[in-house]
């Protein structure tokens, strides 16, 4: 079947009337001309022609005729780098509640993905508007295709799947205050860095835990893209960061704090592993029984992390190491981010995790490790 028939038969009816499921948040910013084509920070235009270089057409580059491979999935099923597939309590379950409980998780994972994409699409359309240099629009109109392609596959995946569930709160402020945002510099540093450093993190830790072949393959295509939508916050605040006085340089601290927080501060109630606890019990799993029988195997866990490279996290392990390269990791919000650790996840772990990792020099090239031949 040719790409553009699959997608046809993949689409809805158009509704006759405004769509229903929608909501809005209310959004100002300043759209700034540029009367200079000339390229003024080379590295964004650099960026911008390898984007055009590397698009892919998602209905024509994934097999979406290939059925999920269900035992695959279940067998090397994980929860944001934490290995749980090995542990007691996943051993302990039937093989037809490993699939319910991995097969519901992983949609619940991925539609939060999906949301997170269109959150992404919006707010790359208006860095277009925004941000001041002609290199930056340029590169923010492909990364704006990018987040509509990514958009498309998550939702044909998780069709496939399951169905879509609701956006977690947490992730929705997070990409309202983004989007309300009237100054670029906080939309690039709450989106580039932030969310999508988040999304690169998860993805390609996602990517090399399963065994899932679309699963896989898509995710690399989508890790790829969001290897440079970081490269571009990195190279573009690490141009603008030096410019600016003390008292923004500590705005922009405080605004990349609290886009973290919302997603992984437990105490909020509302942090995305709160939601899949929630999404278990209403499988039937006794969480405290679950949350009993994994801490036996902590240990178990640590050493399963360390070995597949995600034992820090994606805030740990890449976030935070990239506020520190682009000068937005004083000591004042280090100080904010180690308590929020020690709160979350303990004195002890946070110790353990608390050196701060280099960030890959060559992000697509990290990404491809090992899946050069995808």
């Amino acid at each position: 079947m040719h790409a553009r028939d699959r997608l046809t038969t993949m689409a809805s009816p158009l509704p006759e009337q405004h769509p229903q499921q929608t909501s809005g948040v209310k959004a100002s910013l300043e759209a700034i001309y540029n009367w200079n084509y000339a390229s003024e920070i080379d590295q964004l235009r650099t960026l911008y022609a390898n984007a055009l270089d590397r698009q892919w057409n998602a209905m024509r580059d994934l097999d979406w005729e290939s059925e999920i491979d269900r035992a695959a999935f279940s067998r090397t099923f994980s929860l944001a780098g934490v290995p749980i597939q090995e542990t007691g309590f996943w051993q302990d379950l039937g093989e037809d509640m490993r699939w319910e409980v991995s097969r519901r998780s992983a949609a619940f994972m991925l539609s939060n993905f999906l949301h997170g994409e269109q959150g992404a699409l919006m707010v790359a359309a208006q860095l277009v508007n925004a941000v001041p240099h002609m290199d930056g629009k340029f590169y923010a109109a492909t990364q704006t295709l990018d987040e509509a392609r990514h958009v498309e596959v998550f939702a044909a995946y998780i069709r496939k799947l399951d169905e879509v569930y609701p956006i977690a709160p947490g992730l929705k402020q997070l990409l309202d205050n983004v989007l309300q945002a009237d100054d670029w510099k906080k939309k690039a540093v709450g989106m580039q860095v932030v969310a999508e450093g988040l999304a690169l993190y998860s993805f390609r830790d996602m990517r090399n835990q399963t065994e899932e072949p679309l699963l896989k393959k898509l995710l690399t295509y989508v890790s790829r893209d969001e290897a440079r939508h970081t490269g571009y916050g990195i190279k573009y605040l690490s141009a603008v960061v030096p410019t600016i006085s003390d008292a923004e340089r500590a705005e922009l601290e405080d605004f990349a704090f609290e886009s973290a927080r919302l997603l992984i501060d437990s105490r909020a109630g509302n942090s995305i592993r709160e939601t899949v606890f929630k999404l278990w019990q209403s499988i039937g799993i006794d969480m405290q029984q679950a949350l009993a029988s994994i801490l036996k195997d902590r240990d178990r866990i640590v050493k399963g992390m360390e070995r597949t490279g995600g034992r820090l996290g994606p805030v740990r392990g890449f976030v935070i190491p990239t506020l520190s390269a682009i000068g937005l990791y004083s000591e004042r919000v280090r100080g904010h981010f180690d308590e929020m650790f020690r709160a979350n996840i303990g004195e002890d772990l946070a110790r353990r995790t608390s050196q701060i990792p280099a960030l890959p020099d060559d992000l697509e090239a990290w990404v491809d490790e090992g899946y050069e031949h995808v």
